[in-house]
């Protein structure tokens, strides 16, 4: 029976009976009249005094029901908020005290209340610790193998058998989200892996790992570049347990490579066709001379011009193709991040092990960062080293390494004879020739990429020479370029999803805490969307298995076309000149959509947001048809006592911090919060399944409410 019912009945109820008391009396008066006696009761009773008799019954029964429905309110419905805020503090909000607000008869026993919740909370702290020192090195594990695989170059996916994806690092939100803050990205936590990869190649790639141990494919992404996938078998965990439970997708950017290895037999076939036609020329002016000695002088000469000929567009094309070979290989290794001590730790090991020649460092700073190409500047390091002991017995060589005016300044020095200029000049800028490695870079080229400087030097008083390199310093010591990554390091990954198969499952049918939602509010220029107030601002963020990810988040402005009043510029703080230059509604609306795909809505108060999002149907195409649930609606239906729903009321009875009110997606956060916060009171209710909380939402009294 529904409190209404109840109340109704706590006052009809009494008012009946005692009418009916009433009655029963008068009817047992009547019968114990004599016949005589029953002729002059009648006579006494005519039309006006038996309208004041109704009259004073009516009166009575009212002063009954009166009196009933204050005794209701005064100890039925104190009552029952006092049980309803009793279950607060059990499963929503153990902070929460009933203090004084159930005073009267049953101020002691909300007192009493309140010392056990606060006996209870300390008893959940005592057991939280345990169960938190119980689980430290659990998590632990699990937080070092987020971290290592946070930090890896090579992006990384992990997915359960359903392909739903329960961990990925920074590089992967880099190579496949994006890495954008707001991007409708298809990656994350509990999203279906086929929304970026294939599905046909990924489940090719299952069947493979099901008979062997792994898989290789090359996928294409929507932008036209090439991924090379390794798939690995994740096997149960039980002992003797060989299923598959999941895999990891190793992911590489192979487009570059793809195009340097395509450039290169272009490369090659340029070269062989060139060479093939100058070739088979000198070969046939060179047989025509010796098969024909007797051959007049203008016939030799003109052969033996087509041989020169021949010869110098030969030399020229290999030239050519040196020079385009140098420029390559100038930009196959990549600039990295290293400190200076180590890049001369490698070059003394290199000039030692190859030339060989002893190497000392005559001053390093330890906390100098280099951003260089470690491989080619040990190699001409070494190369320098090598002329040094072969031309001129140079017996040990010095390093130094300073900063110096925003760069590094790495001098090469010898004792002995100085460089004339030109032997320096043409060591610079000759091909690295020795220790049997030839290549085609040269000292300056190498030096020109790092965009650095490089000269020979004499100090003539100390008898030294010396090479000095001006270097790049690394934007920061020691600190890597920052990579896109999310907002907290253990949001990447999610191992619970391992035992959830989300993919088979009725939505309706499925627990509350199963699912996936999308939380999202969004700003208006006005309250009424039917006289074309429009969206300026949509802010959404994640819940995946009773989590919240912070990082996952979706926000963006909308240019509205339109004027935004006083009125409500106050209310969210957008001002007209925020708004110009942001993308349109059509733009937006697509974006969010890819965002909140197989997820149910969540806001507060939400027919009004979906009302926005249903007239703009047919401007944008799209559709948000996913089911839709209301904290407003839900907590009127886990505490129909209370007088007011408003977010911030919701919030405040949650115990949930209210931060970046009236922002899209500041509301959003906080509405996630106090969902996440529903979620346990709504059990208590019996409400599990998302079909049980759309029935209980359309039972309250604000489902009634349209916009």
């Amino acid at each position: 029976m529904t409190l209404r019912a109840r109340r109704l009945a706590a006052v009809a109820v009494p008012a009946a009976v005692a009418l009916l008391v009433l009655a029963a009396g008068t009817l047992v008066l009547w019968l114990d009249l004599e016949p005589g006696e029953r002729q002059s009761a009648g006579a006494i009773l005519t039309a006006p005094r038996v309208a004041l008799a109704v009259l004073f019954a009516l009166a009575l029964t009212a002063a009954v029901g009166a009196l009933a429905w204050r005794a209701f309110a005064r100890t039925v419905a104190p009552a029952r908020r006092l049980a309803e805020s009793t279950r607060l503090i059990v499963h929503g909000n153990p902070a929460h005290r009933l203090g004084d607000a159930n005073s009267g008869d049953l101020g002691d026993l909300a007192a009493a209340v309140d010392e056990l919740a606060a006996d209870r909370a300390r008893a959940l702290a005592e057991v939280d610790a345990a169960v938190r020192d119980a689980k430290a090195g659990v998590e632990e594990e699990r937080k070092r193998l987020a971290a290592l695989v946070s930090e890896l170059d090579q992006a990384v996916l992990v997915c359960n058998r359903d392909g739903r994806i329960l961990l990925y690092n920074a590089a992967a939100q880099a190579l496949l989200g994006g890495g954008q803050v707001g991007d409708a990205s298809l990656l994350g936590l509990g999203r279906s892996v086929f929304g970026i990869i294939d599905r046909n190649l990924v489940l090719h790639a299952v069947e493979s790992m099901e008979r062997q141990q792994g898989a290789h494919f090359v996928t294409a992404t929507a932008a036209g570049r090439l991924l090379r996938v390794h798939a690995a078998p994740v096997r149960g965990t039980g002992q003797g347990d060989a299923s598959l439970g999941g895999y990891v997708l190793l992911i590489s950017d192979v487009t570059e490579a793809i195009d340097v290895a395509a450039s290169q037999v272009a490369l090659f076939q340029n070269l062989v066709e060139g060479t093939r036609g100058a070739l088979a020329n000198i070969r046939a002016a060179i047989e025509t001379l010796v098969e024909h000695p007797e051959m007049d002088s203008n016939r030799r000469t003109r052969f033996t011009g087509i041989i020169r000929d021949e010869a110098v567009r030969l030399s020229d094309r290999l030239h050519a193709t040196t020079a385009d070979v140098s420029e390559r290989l100038k930009v196959r290794w990549p600039l990295e991040e290293m400190r200076g001590e180590d890049l001369l730790t490698l070059a003394r090991s290199r000039i030692e092990r190859r030339v060989p020649l002893p190497v000392k460092v005559e001053s390093v700073d330890p906390e100098l960062w280099l951003r260089v190409d470690s491989f080619s500047m040990a190699q001409g390091l070494a190369y320098l080293a090598r002329r040094l002991k072969d031309e001129f017995d140079v017996r040990e060589v010095r390093f130094r390494l300073v900063p110096a005016a925003g760069h590094a300044q790495l001098d090469l020095i010898w004792r002995g004879a100085p460089l004339a200029t030109e032997t320096a000049f043409a060591w610079q800028n000759d091909p690295f020739t020795f220790g049997g490695e030839d290549s085609p870079l040269s000292l300056a080229q190498v030096i020109e990429r790092h965009g650095g400087e490089a000269w020979h030097q004499r100090d003539l008083p100390a008898q030294l020479a010396y090479f000095r390199f001006l270097l790049p310093l690394a934007p920061a010591r020691g600190v890597a370029p920052e990579r896109p990554r999310l907002a907290s390091r253990p949001e990447f990954y999610d191992f619970d999803l391992f035992r959830r198969s989300p993919a088979t499952d009725a939505l309706d049918d499925r627990p509350l805490a199963d699912l996936a939602y999308t939380v999202f509010d969004t700003e208006t220029t006005g309250l009424d969307p039917g006289q074309g107030d429009e969206i300026i601002a949509v802010g959404a963020v994640r819940i995946v298995n009773g989590r919240l990810l912070q990082g996952e988040t979706f926000e963006s402005l909308v240019d509205p076309r339109r004027g935004l009043s006083e009125a409500s510029i106050a209310v969210h703080g957008i001002t007209p000149d925020m708004l110009a230059g942001q993308p349109v509604i059509e733009h937006v609306l697509p974006r969010f959509r890819r965002f909140a795909e197989e997820t149910v809505l969540v806001g507060h108060n939400a027919a009004f947001d979906m009302r926005f999002l249903q007239l703009k149907e047919a401007q944008t195409g799209v559709r948000f048809d996913q089911p839709v649930l209301d904290t407003l609606l839900l907590s009127a239906a886990v505490h129909p006592e209370s007088r007011s729903h408003g977010l911030e009321e919701i919030a405040e009875r949650l115990g949930v911090a209210v931060v970046g009110r009236h922002t899209a997606l500041g509301d959003a956060l906080v509405t996630a919060e106090v969902f996440l916060r529903l979620l346990p009171l709504l059990a208590e209710r019996g409400i599990r399944t998302l079909a049980e909380a759309r029935a209980a939402a359309q039972k309250t009294y604000y489902a009634q409410l349209t916009y």
